[in-house]
């Protein structure tokens, strides 16, 4: 999942880029200011970092960064989850306009920083020239010593949240436990109150529909009286004459068939009064004007209407009031439960003790193998004896990350004692150990894509060299990236770019070419002697390049090292001669 080309306009002091990336090691160099940086900073803002409006070149509208990486198969499944297309390669795109806003997008699908982030910690690792100072801060060391050891801490960190929300609900509880108390006694008050009425849902609209009709019973009753009468008076009833039409026309239907429809109309209308006086009949016999009913109801609609107006809600919501603050009375009950929650407290506790510990052992098991392998990589960085060591203690106080306390001594040389990295005072001893570390921990992460930026920085001679060969083998896995000023370095990659810088238009403009043959021998030359070459940093250069090939073990054989060797040799003889020319190897 190597990075393959990177395309940038209108970046900075870049106007237009368009660069292939091949695997192994690759380094870039130029003067100091030429703009190295530039391509990293680019990779980072396609990869997630903050959006600044001053990236875009001076007079544009926006800078536009788009970055193609190998597709790696472990991405797959989260591209898919996330809804980006599956492709061969990987697309990434950002676009900074002036005013500070961008856009992303992967795969041609918009996406968002957080996204372009997450890829960008699987894609590339980035190691600078101040890496050191990140490791003075104790969380940043127990990082990396879990990363080495492949301890994960994700569980802890959750056990730790579940004891510390345990915690705090314990603390409230104990702080408020008299307030509580008292939200509480008032609440069973209420619900008292409430509970003399014991109001069901609906039962508001029968209570009323049940007093109008007993308020008005008498009335009821004669009306239904006076009804029955009217209906079966002998003389004024409307029964006999309904009767005696349904008869008359029955009489006559068979000298008149259109009577028969009449007939059968005038006998569904002596039925329907039948069943109308039946129903009056019975409701005559039920009916009763309970004078003691019609008193309970009204004392029960009067604690209806007095309760309603003391807690200001309709008689309706008498019912869900009630409900409601039962559900509150249980809550509180549970909240100033102060037992169960400081048992749930020290359960919690020594869940996440218990894990601590497990993640200690572990520590203890990787922090002595991480000191081997730092302090090896030191003996090949001119810093023989020198020694690095994973001190582990208490922390003050527990945290997500568990209880141990992880602090990097080192010793620059034989016999001295080791010291927190904080207060080796040497720069070139920092640059030295950042590097060593750099080296070791490179090969832990799951990028495809390393890139060292210029962390060789006060390092030089043999040192310089080693650094070259340790970055080279490991471009035989990875692919490395190296920004750098020393020639020693440069020699061993198998890629080589120089930036320049230009004045163009009343402006200035960076650019990037990639190196060969005689060009790289004059960048080469130029990085050891300056502006001004000669012909002895000339053989110089070209001698540094042809050690690299052979110590890097890069398809050389020994006729050419031989005439290579020999063409140096005389080339750095013939420097000492006035009007003597250098041929390229």
């Amino acid at each position: 999942m190597a990075l393959k080309r990177i395309v940038l306009r209108d970046f900075v002091i870049v106007q237009a880029l368009d660069l292939d990336w091949q695997a192994g090691f690759t380094v870039l160099t130029g003067e100091t200011g030429a703009g190295k940086s530039i391509l990293l900073d680019a990779l980072q803002l396609v990869l997630g970092a903050r959006a600044d409006a001053q990236v875009v070149r001076e007079g544009c509208s926006q800078a536009d960064i788009c970055v193609e990486f190998d597709s790696p198969a472990s991405l797959q499944p989260w591209l898919d989850e996330s809804g980006f297309a599956q492709e061969q390669q990987l697309l990434l795109r950002r676009v900074i306009d002036s005013q500070g806003r961008s856009r992303a997008w992967i795969n041609g699908t918009p996406a968002t920083a957080t996204q372009l982030r997450h890829l960008g910690e699987q894609l590339i690792d980035i190691h600078g020239q101040h890496a050191w100072q990140s490791l003075t801060r104790p969380d940043s060391a127990r990082a990396m010593l879990d990363t080495y050891g492949g301890i994960d801490g994700t569980q802890l960190k959750t056990l730790w949240q579940d004891w510390r929300q345990a915690g705090q609900a314990l603390e409230q509880a104990l702080a408020a436990q008299d307030n509580l108390q008292r939200e509480r006694e008032r609440l069973q008050w209420q619900i008292a109150e409430l509970d003399k009425l014991s109001p069901r849902a609906d039962e508001w609209e029968e209570l009323n529909a049940q007093h109008t009709r007993l308020s008005h019973a008498q009335t009821l009753m004669d009306s239904a009286q006076t009804c029955l009468q009217m209906l079966e008076d002998e003389d004024a009833g409307a029964a006999n004459p309904l009767g005696r039409a349904h008869h008359l026309l029955q009489d006559q239907e068979h000298l008149e068939p259109e009577f028969q429809n009449i007939a059968d109309v005038l006998g569904s209308c002596v039925a329907q009064l039948h069943d109308a006086r039946h129903s009056l009949q019975a409701y005559l016999r039920r009916a009763d004007l309970d004078p003691e009913l019609l008193a309970d109801l009204d004392e029960r609609l009067s604690l209806w209407m007095q309760l309603a107006r003391r807690y200001k809600r309709t008689p309706q919501e008498l019912p869900a009031l009630l409900e409601g603050w039962k559900q509150e009375l249980r809550q509180l009950d549970a909240a100033v439960d102060v037992d169960a929650l400081r048992s749930a407290e020290q359960a919690a506790h020594q869940r996440y003790q218990s894990e601590a510990r497990q993640i200690s052992q572990q520590r203890s098991l990787a922090a002595p193998r991480l000191s081997r392998a730092i302090t090896q990589s030191m003996q090949s960085l001119g810093m023989k004896g020198g020694r690095f060591e994973v001190q582990l203690e208490s922390a003050e106080t527990a945290g997500p990350a568990g209880t141990d306390g992880v602090t990097f001594l080192v010793a620059g040389h034989t016999g001295a004692t080791p010291k927190p990295i904080a207060k080796v005072a040497s720069g070139g001893e920092l640059s030295r150990i950042s590097l060593a570390i750099a080296v070791t921990t490179s090969e832990l992460g799951q990028a495809g894509t390393l890139i060292f930026d210029e962390v060789d920085s006060g390092v030089g001679g043999a040192v310089a060299e080693t650094v070259g060969r340790l970055m080279h083998s490991l471009g035989h896995s990875r692919q490395v990236l190296a920004v750098t000023h020393l020639p020693q370095v440069a020699a061993h990659a198998d890629q080589h770019y120089r930036v320049t810088k230009r004045p163009k238009s009343n402006t200035t403009i960076s650019s990037v070419d990639p190196l060969a043959g005689e060009e790289r021998e004059m960048e080469m030359a130029r990085m050891l002697g300056g502006e001004h070459l000669s012909e002895a940093t000339m053989a110089h250069a070209r001698e540094m390049l042809v050690m690299a090939r052979l110590s890097s073990r890069q398809p050389l054989g020994n006729n050419a090292f031989a005439a290579a060797s020999s063409r140096s040799s005389r080339a750095a003889t013939a420097a000492r001669k006035p009007g003597s020319k250098v041929r390229g190897v």
